[in-house]
């Protein structure tokens, strides 16, 4: 065996090598029509199982958080979302630090959820305002239910929706 193998030292280069003669890999991604039909890749969960979706306005990424919601927490989602856009026709939706919100257009956001590990959060920006006062927080103006495997009362939420949806919303 060559000693200069052995010790740990790298092989000397091959006269006429050099860097510029190896090819390299193209680092941009390949835009041909064979890659248009591959779905993209599954959306991660964070700690708890809340998905990571990206901040962004409209119906079309409140779907896609609900979609990677996990398992019964999806029910709920899909629930919750289909009460809230029955009782408030003008909804206007986004995803926003990785949780949907639900608002009216010049009022701010009025409702908002979250998944955790148990339990789904049902956070009310003006909440001490609803009658009853929903069971959680000791903020100033928000309060919350957490919802378990179920536990979703649609008749009590459709109540809070909509004195929800009819107060000032929360601008951040």
């Amino acid at each position: 065996m060559d000693s200069r193998l052995s010790a740990g030292k790298a092989r000397p280069k091959a006269k006429g090598a050099s860097r510029a003669s190896k090819p390299r890999k193209s680092t941009t991604k390949s835009r041909s029509p064979s890659r248009a039909g591959i779905k993209a890749k599954p959306l991660k969960l964070l700690t708890g199982g809340n998905p990571q979706i990206a901040k962004a306005d409209g119906d079309a990424p409140v779907q896609a958080y609900i979609a990677a919601m996990p398992g019964w927490k999806r029910d709920v989602g899909s629930r919750l979302d289909a009460l809230v856009a029955r009782i408030v026709p003008n909804v206007r939706k986004a995803v926003k630090w990785n949780s949907p919100f639900y608002g009216i257009k010049g009022q701010g956001w009025f409702l908002g959820f979250h998944v955790f590990t148990h339990y789904v959060k049902v956070t009310f920006f003006r909440g001490t305002s609803l009658r009853p006062v929903p069971p959680g927080g000791t903020g100033k103006d928000a309060r919350w239910i957490d919802i378990h495997e179920g536990d979703l009362d649609e008749a009590q939420m459709a109540t809070w929706v909509k004195q929800a949806a009819a107060l000032p919303g929360w601008a951040p």
